[in-house]
């Protein structure tokens, strides 16, 4: 009883908290010196609870027992800690976890593109949509060099969750940079050099190049080429970009394998490995079906294999991996591997989201979870060239996916050059959001 009295007392008064004041606990899960403080009185108990077990045997032992007796009770005595011990200390372990993931993603994060009214008694700052741009990258999230070979942006209601993700192919050329920006003064024409199918002037080599060539042009920042690339997305797509996460695409793996696993449909058969250019076939690949499981590597390879198909279609399955991700997203399996996805963000994870907004994020992200996510991919087809890129286009899209019942495309042509102002002709129908369930339905290739 001296062990189950307080167990059941803390496990009544816990369940209330999180009933009555969810919002004080999230705060507190998400502030790294509150933590600290958790893991200070977790351990206060823990010595105040023992000493207690101890100070209740010492009072009631029995001198006159047997040896065999006072061996008995002292294996119970020890027993009683432990079940106390196992708990504190699974606790304790959590919240140093939980702080050591908040200092080293969400710490030290200036950005000089993001939202200045948000706060967090008022973290949208009364916008609809908060805009958070997903980037994968082919190397460490800290190294410069980085080639951002995917690039999404997720717009996201900020009152019902409903979101749409928007995936720009990552050899876009000429891409504008937001207007009334230094870097949009720098590039008036667009991110290039005058040199068109130059790979160092694609959107892909924005997040690398531009902080290269133009070191400290943004102001202060803790990642200009995050902010780099935020600017060129705003300006491609004519909405803002308000915050970004970085994710290295081979630690995307560990995060994969972290959650467990994910489920998804393979309509045609996946690479895995090999280079197109080069000559080197694939190792091997993924065999079409539905409802495959895969681990972290099969899920990477998912997401980048191209030998032999081409970057729409891996812009496609990427869509589809996020839509995975969020359904695989429960609290319990989150608690339950905990410990590995902390670490396993912690190392591949970068962004610019603030620490005193983690807890609207989190309560955004439940919106997200119950909500169908829609698409729109810009790939190559009749109206749209990644090469030749009519931007107004693209413009009209998101409009239209955003806002459909309000903005329609009208006649008058289009030159495609960035801010132009002009819309796509009627024969042009720009990209519609689509639901991320039917597209990444079981339809097999034939």
């Amino acid at each position: 009883m001296v062990t189950l009295v307080p167990a059941l007392i803390l496990g009544v008064i816990g369940g209330v908290l999180a009933k009555v004041a969810s919002g004080p606990i999230k705060d507190l899960v998400f502030n790294p010196s509150a933590l600290l403080w958790v893991v200070v009185v977790l351990a206060a108990i823990w010595v105040l609870w023992i000493a207690l077990i101890w100070r209740v045997y010492s009072f009631n032992r029995s001198h006159t027992a047997t040896r065999g007796m006072r061996v008995a009770g002292a294996l119970g005595v020890m027993l009683m800690c432990l079940a106390v011990t196992a708990p504190m200390a699974k606790g304790a372990q959590y919240a140093l976890v939980q702080r050591d993931l908040i200092n080293s993603v969400f710490g030290g994060n200036s950005s000089a593109t993001t939202p200045k009214d948000a706060t967090e008694e008022n973290p949208w700052g009364n916008r609809k949509r908060v805009n958070v741009l997903l980037l994968g990258g082919d190397g460490s999230v800290h190294r410069p060099g980085v080639r951002t070979d995917s690039v999404i942006l997720a717009s996201i209601d900020t009152r019902t969750g409903k979101t749409v993700l928007f995936s720009l192919p990552r050899n876009l050329q000429d891409v504008p940079f937001k207007p009334g920006s230094k870097l949009a003064a720098l590039y008036p024409n667009g991110f290039t050099n005058g040199t068109a199918d130059n790979a160092e002037y694609f959107l892909n080599a924005v997040y690398r190049n531009v902080p290269a060539v133009h070191p400290g042009v943004l102001g202060k920042t803790a990642n200009e080429g995050a902010d780099a690339v935020k600017l060129a997305v705003a300006g491609a797509l004519g909405i803002p970009v308000d915050y970004y996460v970085l994710v290295n695409l081979a630690g995307f793996r560990q995060l994969v394998d972290a959650i467990g696993g994910i489920t998804v449909n393979i309509n045609e058969r996946v690479p895995i490995g090999g280079n197109t250019d080069a000559g080197i076939p694939p190792d091997s690949y993924l065999e079409p079906g539905p409802n495959q499981r895969l681990n972290g590597f099969n899920a990477l390879w998912f997401t980048r294999g191209r030998y032999g198909s081409t970057d729409y279609k891996r812009m496609e399955r990427q869509r589809c991996a996020i839509n995975a991700i969020a359904k695989e997203a429960s609290p319990t399996k989150m608690l339950k591997r905990y410990t590995r996805l902390a670490k396993a963000s912690k190392e591949i994870v970068r962004t610019d989201i603030p620490q005193k907004l983690l807890t609207a994020f989190v309560d955004l992200a439940g919106k997200v979870k119950s909500k169908p996510i829609k698409a729109v991919g810009f790939e190559r087809s009749a109206e749209f060239d990644p090469n030749n890129p009519d931007f107004d286009f693209m413009r009209t899209a998101v409009a239209n996916a955003l806002k459909p019942a309000v903005r329609k495309p009208s006649a008058g042509g289009s030159t495609g050059t960035p801010g132009n102002g002009s819309t796509p002709s009627s024969n042009e129908t720009p990209s519609k959001a689509s639901n991320a369930e039917d597209d990444c339905a079981y339809q097999p290739v034939s």
